[in-house]
């Protein structure tokens, strides 16, 4: 359900087949840089790592805003950037789990919620030829948890717990040391399950209308015949 761009498919003449823009060469470069990070941040190489997840990061955002300004727009483009997008945030997380940095609910949490957008989005571009467009507070939780991860992969410096708890699954409200950062995944988190139940009203809202749509387009049918 979360698309980037349209909340309606656009008519064909806005969007290109063009394959070598400015955007699509960003976001391909920032795929590349996914793995080249994972191996990185397996192999220890934190300032390394912590270089090539910011920079992919930041450039989520360069090439959404190149594409817009310069009219660029493409097929190619609409796939691609959040596929690259999806791909930086599996390797993040499941990576800082790894590495003991990041525990397990998280990722499950951030995993389960980006395949459930997924397949909603598929779902209802699919059958329903509809997009629900991003929100700006769905574009400040993933700056928030973008922002968590690359602390977290640097790892440094570290803070001392509110020890409001002994829950070692809990970073930050325990009595252990703690990466800064992990208080940008938290607000990211609080505000991903916001957005992501008003991705799911949005989505009900154009599944219910373009369902009575395809009924009264039915009943003309059949009265012209």
């Amino acid at each position: 359900m979360e698309q980037h761009k349209h909340s309606i498919v656009p008519p064909e003449g806005e969007v290109s087949n063009e394959i070598l823009t400015i955007p699509n060469v960003i976001s391909t470069i920032r795929l590349l840089m996914v793995p080249a990070f994972f191996v990185a941040l397996m192999f220890g190489q934190d300032l390394l790592a912590t270089a090539l997840f910011a920079i992919a990061a930041f450039t989520d955002f360069l090439d959404g805003y190149i594409a817009r300004r310069t009219n660029k727009v493409t097929k190619l483009g609409q796939l691609l950037d959040p596929a690259v997008d999806r791909c930086l945030m599996i390797f993040g997380v499941v990576g800082l789990m790894i590495i003991g940095r990041l525990p397990v609910w998280i990722v499950v949490l951030v995993l389960l919620r980006d395949l459930y957008l997924l397949v909603g989005g598929y779902y209802l571009l699919r059958r329903w030829k509809r997009r629900v467009a991003v929100i700006y507070p769905g574009k400040v939780a993933t700056t928030l948890l973008f922002i968590g991860f690359c602390g977290l992969v640097l790892n440094m410096p570290l803070i001392p717990g509110l020890g409001w708890c002994d829950f070692a699954w809990l970073p930050g409200f325990n009595t252990a040391l703690c990466s800064w950062s992990i208080w940008f995944v938290y607000a990211g988190l609080a505000l991903t399950v916001f957005t992501t139940a008003y991705y799911t009203r949005e989505a009900y809202r154009q599944w219910t209308e373009a369902r009575a749509q395809e009924k009264k387009e039915a009943g003309l049918s059949r009265h012209a015949h």
